[in-house]
């Protein structure tokens, strides 16, 4: 297969005010092949969204490369989008719904007929088809990052980045996602990035999982999940490969 992201030996420092420097990431290299959906895991505060953040261009590694479809990244990759953790800041209050998700296909120069059809297919594609003329405050968490994605995806991304999606989400709304998520990715066939402390949220739903240590950030362990497809939140989830995969993440992450 092909790789559309390398990360080549990134590290990245901090200077601290009194001059000694603190170091978030140490020399981590993996790739993510083509139409993959690949998650990093590991501790809070482990530097996950700060490789993340270097990945999609907004802080530049202290050393070290990134590679995105032959191209070495200096800035914000056009055919890359990251979604955050706090959706509910990054939506415009005052645009509806399809408002929200036609900026992307604004941002594109699409045309105006085209666009508002793309929009609409998009938001039935994360189930809020009906939903189009009301604005984000009228809709729950949920709601508002199948909103997020949509708009996300509006950009026509080759690689989606996505920062704790579902980590400001109830336990049923988050498995709703996932689920969603799955969906939206067998469909599109766009390469995925997630990054989570949810073990078993990326064991469900990944082909292949970086473990990441403590700060600073190491890779500890690549794990290839040998799960079949289509998943299923119950019988997926009660596959014995499904806890021995689980129980060896957390002895890596745990130590």
């Amino acid at each position: 297969m092909v790789a559309i992201l390398e990360v080549k030996k990134v590290s990245k420092s901090y200077r601290q005010l009194d001059g000694e420097s603190t170091l978030a990431i140490d020399e981590i290299s993996f790739r993510v092949e083509k139409g993959e959906f690949v998650s990093l895991v590991g501790p809070s505060g482990c530097g996950k969204t700060t490789l993340l953040m270097c990945i999609a261009g907004l802080n530049p590694p202290s050393t070290g490369g990134l590679v995105v479809k032959d191209v070495e990244v200096h800035g914000p990759p056009s055919n890359l989008v990251l979604v955050f953790q706090e959706f509910n800041k990054s939506l415009f209050a005052w645009r509806s719904i399809l408002g929200n998700v036609l900026f992307g296909l604004e941002a594109r120069e699409k045309r105006s007929q085209d666009a508002q059809g793309e929009a609409r297919r998009l938001i039935k594609l994360v189930g809020l088809e009906g939903f189009e003329r009301h604005y984000p405050w009228e809709l729950s968490g949920g709601m508002q990052q199948r909103v997020a994605i949509a708009r996300a995806l509006a950009y026509g991304p080759e690689i989606l980045l996505m920062d704790e999606p579902f980590g400001s989400v109830d336990a049923l709304t988050r498995l709703e996602l996932e689920d969603t998520l799955l969906k939206i990715w067998e469909d599109l066939g766009t390469t995925i990035l997630l990054v989570t402390h949810d073990i078993e949220e990326a064991i469900y739903l990944s082909d292949r999982i970086y473990v990441v240590s403590r700060r600073p950030s190491r890779i500890l362990q690549t794990i290839d999940v040998d799960l079949s497809r289509p998943r299923h939140q119950i019988t997926t989830r009660a596959d014995a490969k499904f806890m021995e995969l689980r129980n060896e993440i957390y002895r890596q992450i745990s130590q």
